[in-house]
């Protein structure tokens, strides 16, 4: 009897619709989950296709050719290790697992370098573009080893979404790159995310548009320089209206945002490696805020704010337009590099163009934007920062301005804009030759005695202040 190609494990919405977009590409498949409910619902929706369902870890394993290439998509952490630790016995030498959760890089380094002392394949993976994207077309982020890449290569290249005849999946680097890209990937949508909601804010609130105006100003946004997914999907939420009561769906949904941690680990990544992230961690931050529901209701009526100030007009649109695009660029140049530094710390080789040309599809964070990220590395695959790019310099130049007074106005409105404020902090401190932390370390010295260097002299330097 014929052996199946490709194993899959975890049968949750993720693992269920890359399971179905694996068969679609001609791919044979076993498909196993804890639950066998869910392996049933799979095949009564198989199709045709060439599927069969195990009810076991070793009926799985019995089932597929040699060497073995099973894909995990359970959820990060524990289930990973357990499921590593029941399949492990069970694996030849040269058989392969991918991990295609959101693990943990770290982790994924760890169980690299403990499956290659057995002989067998790991590949950490990155897959972006939620339950349609799976489905139909994701950005894949493999990390491993060449040789483990290798042996699903040819599954990925097909699966993953395309620009043009481009397909969105490129070997990242060693043991946990991919999920430290994904990772990254992840924290840059998060700042996005909230840069877009900042800018929403702007225009209800100083500008007073309705619903339907944010639809038509998202929507001219999304056929400019600012051309996104996460752009795009934003215009059509304010058309959207509730069923039952007729009003737009997005004013009944509670200002209160959830988050799974992959932001909270962009962060902690940033500060081990020393790269500042502030866009993406304010981000982050206000979706903790938002979750203090029941504090920020009560402090609204003890803590003032400023007096209502007037609508202003129309065009002060593209203003908001242009500082979202420059909060954008900054956040994007924060996880880049942060990927700079991490290849560097690790040894991983990344390389950022390649990066930047799989998130153009399938991901959340596709935008036109990408195009231009990819052309500065063209021009410099060694560039240290991507806001000192010509193109990026020449925008952020000209839009600094709109920026600012966007900025400004939103805080004599007594409105929060952390992402936007921290993009223009970012953009002000590495623009700037000297920093007042100089106070900083005479002040470290004082109460500490950690002593420091001079700019007039060579050495290390400690002051009986």
């Amino acid at each position: 009897m014929a052996k199946q190609q490709i194993g899959v494990i975890g049968l949750a919405v993720m693992g269920k619709n890359l399971a179905l977009n694996i068969a679609d590409h001609g791919f044979s498949l076993a498909v196993y989950n804890r639950s066998g409910i869910k392996t049933d619902n799979l095949l009564k929706e198989s199709d045709g296709r060439d599927i069969i369902g195990a009810y076991s870890l070793e009926e799985l394993v019995d089932a597929l050719e040699v060497p073995r290439r099973i894909i995990l998509m359970v959820k990060a952490g524990e289930a990973v290790d357990d499921a590593i630790s029941r399949l492990v016995p069970l694996l030849s030498p040269g058989d392969l697992i991918m991990d295609g959760g959101n693990s943990h890089y770290l982790d994924t380094i760890r169980r690299s370098k403990m499956l290659e002392e057995k002989g067998i394949y790991y590949l950490g993976t990155g897959i972006s573009g939620g339950e349609e994207g799976a489905l139909k077309g994701p950005a894949i982020m493999p990390g491993g080893s060449l040789s483990a890449y290798r042996l699903l290569e040819p599954v990925l290249d097909k699966i993953s979404a395309k620009v043009g005849n481009e397909g969105c999946s490129t070997y990242i680097g060693p043991d946990g790159s991919g999920h430290f890209v994904k990772m990254v990937h992840n924290g840059i949508e998060y700042a996005v995310m909230q840069l877009i909601a900042e800018a929403y804010f702007i225009l209800k609130n100083v500008i007073g548009l309705s619903n339907e105006e944010m639809h038509e100003v998202f929507k001219d946004w999304n056929e400019g320089e600012l051309n996104g997914y996460l752009v795009a999907l934003t215009a059509d939420i304010f058309t959207k209206r509730d069923e039952a009561s007729g009003r737009h769906l997005v004013d009944l949904i509670l200002d209160s945002a959830g988050q799974k941690g992959t932001g909270k680990w962009t962060i902690q990544a940033s500060l081990d490696l020393g790269v500042p992230v502030p866009t993406i961690a304010a981000a982050v931050y206000e979706r903790v805020m938002s979750s203090m529901k029941e504090e920020r209701m009560q402090a609204q009526f003890l803590l003032k704010g400023p007096a209502k100030p007037d609508n202003k007009s129309r065009d002060f649109t593209e203003a908001v337009g242009r500082a979202l695009y420059s909060g954008i660029i900054c956040a994007y140049a924060q996880g880049f590099a942060l990927m700079t530094k991490a290849s560097a710390e690790y040894g991983w080789s990344l390389s950022l163009k390649d990066i930047a040309g799989i998130f153009r599809g399938g991901c959340i964070i596709r935008a036109q934007l990408l195009n231009h990220i990819m052309s500065a590395y063209d021009r410099n695959n060694e560039l240290a920062n991507l806001i000192t790019d010509g193109y990026f310099t020449n925008v952020l130049t000209q839009y600094q301005a709109e920026l600012r007074m966007v900025i400004k106005t939103a805080i004599s409105a007594g409105l929060s804009v952390p992402a936007l404020s921290s993009a223009l902090s970012y953009y002000d401190s590495y623009r700037s030759g000297v920093l007042p932390t100089n106070l900083i370390q005479a002040q470290r010295d004082y109460f500490g005695a950690h002593t420091y260097r001079r700019i007039d002299k060579e050495g290390i330097f400690h002051t009986q202040w």
